[in-house]
This record gives C-alpha cells, sequence and structure tokens, in this order.
C-alpha cells in the first residue's frame, strides 16, 4: 500500500475495494487469490444487511431468452459458485431448478442451446406446465424451459462466508464504518469520511446505487437508480407440500414480470415484479406512493392463485442502478485501468458476481481477460475524471415499459407491444 506521501510502502500490488456487496467482497477474494493486498471499505457492518446484495435467496439461472453471451456467462458462473463454496467452505448454492415460460415454439431450440452448452434443461408444453405445476397460473400459449441444474442461491450465506473467509487472510483487511466520500482516480486514492486518505495501486468502486455521488459526472449522470419491492411469504403448513419441488420463476410471462424465487433451506417465498420496481432519485428519496403489500398480493393471485394476503410476513426494498445509455450493468474505467467502477444491475450482478470478479481482478492483475459474454464486463467505458456529478445532474432518466421487460428478460408478444 502507498503511504501518505504517495510512496510505495512495499512491492506487493494493493487494491482498495469500494463496497462491501457481493461483486466487491469477491473481488477482494481473487484479489488476495493472485497474491495481492485487498482492503474493503463498507459504509456500515460487514456484511451490511442494508446493502442490495443482502437478501435471503437470489435465482442462479442459466438461460437467458435471446442473449446466447448472457446464457453463456450464466453457465461460466454457475461453475465459479460451484469452486467457491470449497473455497469458502459453505453450502449455498440449492439445486430447486428454474423454470423460463416462453411461447410455446421457442422453447425447443432454447433447451437446444443449452444442452449444446452442456447443461440439461427440458421443455414442457402449455398443458404439460398447467398440469406440473397447478398451484401455478401461466399465460395461455406459453410452454417452459425446466433447467434441472441452477436454482437458488442463498444470498445471506455468501456474503457472511466471504467475510468470514477475507477476515482470516493475512493479505486482507475489513473495514466496516468506513464511508466514502470522494474517490480520486489520478492518485488511486480515497477519502474516507472524516478526512483520510487512502492510497492504493488499484481500486474497485462497487457502491451499488450509491455510486453516483463518487463518479464523475460522465459516468455518473447516465445512471438509473431503481428500488425495487420483494414481498416474502410464509407459507401455511398445507401449502408446504406443492410447494416442494417447485423451481425459481425468473421469467412467468405474464405482462407485468412477476417472478418467484420458491422457499429453500427454511427461507421464505419471495415474490416480485418488474412492475414493483421503479426508477428513483436515489436510495434515500422519498416515493410519493408506498408500495401496498396486500395490494401486491392481490396482485399476484394472477400467477399464483391462491395466495393470500395474510402469507405475506413482510416486504423489503433494495436498490441497484442500470446504464441509461445502454442499459443493463455499467464497467466503467476511471484511471487508466487502475481504478474501475462497476455499477451493478439487479439479481445479475448477483448470479454472474463470480465472473465479475475473477474478470476485475485479472484486469487489475495486467492480464487481458477472456470475453465472458456479458457486454458490459467484456466493452468498458472509458470515462474522463474531472469532477463528480451534481445534484441536478443525477436527475434519474426514464425509462420504457419496454425497455423494463428487456432488462427483466420478460417474454414480449412478438410484435413488441
Amino acid at each position: 500500500m502507498r503511504g501518505a506521501n504517495g510512496g510505495r510502502a512495499g512491492q506487493d500490488v494493493h487494491t482498495l475495494v469500494v463496497g462491501g456487496g457481493v461483486v466487491g467482497l469477491l473481488t477482494a477474494v481473487e484479489c488476495v487469490r493472485a497474491g495481492q493486498h485487498a482492503t474493503v471499505l463498507e459504509r456500515g457492518p460487514l456484511p451490511h444487511p442494508g446493502n442490495s446484495s443482502y437478501d435471503r435467496h437470489r435465482v442462479l439461472r442459466a438461460l437467458h431468452p435471446h442473449d446466447p453471451g448472457a446464457t453463456r456467462a450464466a453457465l461460466t458462473a454457475h461453475r465459479l459458485w460451484r469452486e467457491l463454496e470449497f473455497l469458502l467452505d459453505a453450502r449455498f448454492l440449492y439445486g430447486t431448478g428454474v423454470l423460463t415460460a416462453l411461447p410455446a415454439d421457442e422453447t425447443a431450440a432454447a433447451a437446444a442451446g443449452l444442452a449444446q452448452a452442456g447443461h440439461r434443461a427440458h421443455t414442457l408444453g402449455p398443458h404439460q406446465l398447467a398440469r406440473t405445476y397447478r398451484h401455478l397460473a401461466f399465460p395461455a400459449g406459453l410452454g417452459a424451459v425446466v433447467e434441472a441444474d441452477t436454482g437458488a442461491l442463498l444470498a445471506d450465506r455468501v456474503l457472511r462466508a466471504a467475510v468470514r473467509w477475507l477476515r482470516a487472510h493475512p493479505r486482507a483487511r475489513l473495514r466496516p464504518h468506513a464511508t466514502i466520500t470522494a474517490v480520486d482516480p489520478a492518485a488511486c486514492a480515497v477519502t474516507i469520511e472524516g478526512g483520510q486518505v487512502l492510497r492504493g495501486d488499484r481500486v474497485l468502486l462497487a457502491a451499488g446505487a450509491w455510486s453516483r455521488a463518487l463518479l464523475p459526472a460522465a459516468v455518473a449522470e447516465r445512471l438509473i437508480v431503481h428500488r425495487q419491492t420483494m414481498l416474502y411469504c410464509d407459507l401455511p403448513p398445507r401449502e408446504r407440500e406443492r410447494w416442494r419441488d417447485t423451481p425459481a420463476v425468473p421469467a412467468s410471462g405474464i405482462a407485468w414480470g412477476a417472478w418467484l424465487v420458491p422457499p429453500v433451506a427454511g427461507t421464505p417465498l419471495k415474490l416480485s415484479a418488474d412492475a414493483l420496481c421503479r426508477a428513483v432519485a436515489g436510495p434515500g428519496a422519498p416515493e410519493p406512493d408506498q408500495v401496498d403489500a396486500d395490494a401486491a398480493a392481490s396482485r399476484f393471485t394472477e400467477l399464483i392463485p391462491g395466495l393470500r394476503p395474510e402469507w405475506i410476513t413482510g416486504t423489503r426494498d433494495c436498490h441497484y442502478v442500470t446504464d441509461g445509455l445502454r442499459g443493463g450493468a455499467l464497467l466503467a474505467e476511471l484511471g487508466e485501468g487502475a481504478v474501475l467502477a462497476h455499477c451493478a444491475c439487479g439479481g445479475g450482478a448477483f448470479k454472474f458476481a463470480p465472473l465479475i470478479a475473477r474478470t476485475l481482478a485479472n484486469r487489475f492483475g495486467g492480464g487481458r481477460p477472456a470475453p465472458t459474454g456479458l457486454r458490459s464486463l467484456d466493452h468498458p467505458v472509458a470515462a474522463p475524471a474531472h469532477r463528480r456529478a451534481t445534484t441536478s445532474e443525477l436527475t434519474p432518466q426514464q425509462e420504457t415499459t419496454h425497455d423494463r421487460l428487456q432488462r427483466q428478460n420478460v417474454p414480449q408478444p412478438r410484435d413488441g407491444t
């Protein structure tokens, strides 16, 4: 690490990681495994229950309809998750299976593409889909591709295991309750609230929806902050048996983008939808109309006809950012490869996190990472670092319904309406 005067205190490369979410923690793990020193700086405790990464469970799927690059990347990430379970000595991947609803005439090609990549999947026609999952309802005319080996990631276990591993490693340092107020790409430095300046050889900004205040205006002004509401359900005893073999459903084909993660390993049934995602000015910004849990539960009866309001035991809002110009996540080079900002896109950042982390660590190590299939990761944006964005520049851009459906990979009618 560099001293206060900018000189090297030693010969080892030191990486500063701003943000203790899944991408920040796993990138620190990869940097340490590559022989670097890594310091993780987090505004709250580690892991932080208030971060968007912190949740009971997330979907790990391979199939991304109409996006073969993302599908290839997801299969690579699946393999890396298995490796991480061994490295971190924790189980967090559960093979519930994943069901993606698609127009019936598209399922065979989608399943064949997965099979060619060595991933097990089978198809269900509309009648088979209705008979197999009688407690769920899908739009008429849709079939499904069901993946056998993917499923749910226990997100909170991932974060706790990564923190435990880093805390025990001599080349890693954890700095909880260290709020970063500024990033200086030219000096590879960050300023902690209170005035302390830390300098390293590499800096990763992985602060999620809290990134915009730390980024140059050229990057900050293109980011949209989203607030997503999740509903958590405790199933009554009479319902639990039928849900025992229910796969995760990241794309139900319902026009407003309903999706679910089934209960597994003591977790609740989790529900959310594209309709419960909205652009906001920032993580702490108020909203004139709050999401009503009872009203949302009533709407979800379109997917789960037997759902009752009393099943809902809690709700949670999480925040993430998307690139308003290209959609999805954004990777920006702020300091000629020595300072990177990874601005994440919802649950996608979690399922791809091991692949993202390895790619970022490779970039920091001076290597040329192999193509991942993820556009944002393979083609980072080079951005000037001359100033920070002002409040007026942080007004969220408008995202169309079509854009949201594309981002969530919700199957759409062929005419695009």
